[in-house]
């Protein structure tokens, strides 16, 4: 029985389904380590802005930036003669998801600016939780104990996490609250946006749903800028700029950074979205790590340079991450073990379902 379901498996990573044309397995890992490096540099790159004055929650400049990114894959669709392009249902369905992801990502970015990256990677983490309870109730995904296990430790990580922004202050406690909101509403997209690329026949490509929901998002946050941004321009972006002594090179730099990373970020969580083994659940227990590296690397890179003790390391945050962790793994070691014993997941006619 258990070699039966090594053989799925290794066929679902290495082969897929003819009709899928699933990369291969070294690919598909290369892209999850992309999808997590990617997401490493995001909240980093909200701390820079924060400090170079283009942080301005009214404007969301920096999430103009964002969007930029998967947008520009569209251009990768023009440019091949190929490509299949999607039908108005499935148009629909993205873009709504996009509107979703828009609202969520808007709360996360604001609140990392803050909250500092730090607790923004603690309680983005979650993601992983959120994605499980709504994989269970959208995909029908069976969680057993230890799973649930998992996830109540994984809340208890987080409650410690809010308990300890609420003593660095108001804004912080705030920024903590609004990245709790938004990362609840990104594990929503994150099975959305799995269901669109792998369930039914009117069925999305990654590059289809990275572009779609990239120019959605890009036409709300310019709109945005043209009628709020533009009018306040002085007040709201180069009088901070001034202030923060940023010239426009470096401003230009901070926020076409933003765009590489998220183009980077959003082509590898779609695609392992749909390729990897695990799909949405994998996606959400790599924020587990995430949130590890983005912990070290700030408090490497700006504790003592600039801002405050929310990108410095304490005790208290090391306590709240190391408990976010071990629920993480506890449940994707959970998930992997339930696999192995039920049989795992496979793909059958385009769609994933559970074989024994």
């Amino acid at each position: 029985m258990r070699n039966l379901q090594k053989q799925r498996e290794t066929l679902y990573l290495q082969q897929g389904s003819q009709d899928d044309q699933s990369p291969a397995a070294a690919a598909t890992m290369a892209f999850a380590a992309f999808y997590v490096l990617s997401g490493v540099t995001q909240p980093l790159l909200m701390t820079l802005a924060k400090e170079a004055g283009l942080a301005n929650p009214n404007c969301q400049l920096y999430m103009l930036f964002y969007y930029l990114g998967p947008a520009s894959v569209v251009f990768m669709l023009l440019a091949d003669k190929n490509t299949t392009w999607p039908s108005p249902t499935a148009l629909c369905k993205a873009s709504c998801i996009a509107v979703f992801d828009f609202a969520a990502q808007a709360l996360n970015y604001t609140g990392s600016a803050m909250a500092g990256p730090t607790l923004f990677a603690i309680i983005y983490s979650s993601v992983t939780v959120w994605t499980a309870v709504f994989s269970r109730i959208f995909l029908s995904r069976e969680l057993n104990q230890w799973q649930w296990l998992g996830i109540i430790i994984v809340f208890g990580g987080l409650a410690i996490t809010g308990l300890d922004s609420m003593s660095m202050g108001r804004e912080i406690f705030y920024g903590s609250c609004l990245v709790a909101v938004g990362s609840m509403i990104h594990a929503l997209t994150y099975v959305a946006s799995e269901a669109v690329m792998t369930k039914g026949d009117d069925t999305l490509s990654v590059q289809a749903n990275c572009a779609i929901q990239g120019i959605v998002s890009c036409s709300v946050l310019f709109t945005w800028q043209v009628f709020y941004t533009l009018p306040r321009f002085n007040e709201l972006i180069l009088e901070p700029m001034q202030n923060s002594h940023t010239s426009y090179l470096k401003a230009i730099t901070i926020l076409l950074s933003f765009t590489l990373a998220n183009l980077v970020h959003a082509l590898c969580f779609f695609h392992t979205l749909k390729y990897f083994w695990g799909g949405s659940t994998s996606a959400g227990v790599m924020k587990g790590l995430q949130a590890v590296l983005v912990f070290v690397f700030t408090s490497i890179a700006f504790c003592g340079h600039f801002g405050g003790e929310e990108l410095c390391f304490s005790r208290v945050k090391f306590l709240s991450l190391m408990t976010v962790v071990a629920g993480v793994l506890l449940f994707g070691k959970a998930t992997e073990h339930a696999m192995n014993s039920n049989g795992g997941y496979t793909r059958i006619d385009n769609k994933e379902e559970l074989v024994v």
